[in-house]
C-alpha cells in the first residue's frame, strides 16, 4: 500500500479496506516502513493533508503489516517489493508509481470513479 492509498479515506470519502476486501477477498496487508514514515512526515502538516496522513498513517499501523526493504523512499520501497515478488498487486493513485508498477509486471488496485476500487493489469 502506497501514502496516497492509505489517505484516501479522508481525501476521496473511499472506504478503502471495505473495497479491497470487496475486490480481492481475502488478502494480507502490507506497508513498506519508508511509506509508514513518509505518512509520519506529511502528518506533522497543516490542513487537509496532515489529516489524511495521520489518519492513513494509524490505518497502516492498525491494520496492515510493515514490511523492511532496502529502498530509500516509498515510491522505490513499493517498485522493490512488487519486483521481488513480497506483494501481488499495490494499492496506489499515483500515476507515475502505477506505471512503475505495471512495467514490472504486477497489478494494481487504484481509485476508479469517485469511490470505488478496481484492479489495472500490466
Amino acid at each position: 500500500m502506497d501514502a496516497n492509498g492509505l489517505m484516501m479515506p479522508v481525501e476521496s470519502n473511499v472506504r478503502v479496506f471495505e473495497e479491497l476486501d470487496r475486490v480481492l477477498g481475502p488478502h494480507d496487508r502490507l506497508v513498506p516502513q519508508a511509506v509508514i514514515d513518509e505518512l509520519d512526515g506529511l502528518a506533522g502538516g497543516r490542513g487537509a493533508a496532515g489529516v489524511a496522513a495521520s489518519v492513513g498513517a494509524d490505518l497502516a499501523r492498525d491494520r496492515c503489516r510493515t514490511i523492511d526493504h532496502e529502498a530509500a523512499d516509498a515510491d522505490d520501497a513499493c517498485v522493490e517489493l512488487a519486483e521481488d515478488g513480497a506483494c501481488d498487486l499495490v494499492l496506489t493513485n499515483d500515476r507515475p508509481l502505477r506505471d512503475r508498477i505495471l512495467e514490472v509486471g504486477v497489478p494494481v488496485v487504484g481509485l476508479r470513479g469517485t469511490d470505488t476500487l478496481a484492479i489495472t493489469e500490466p
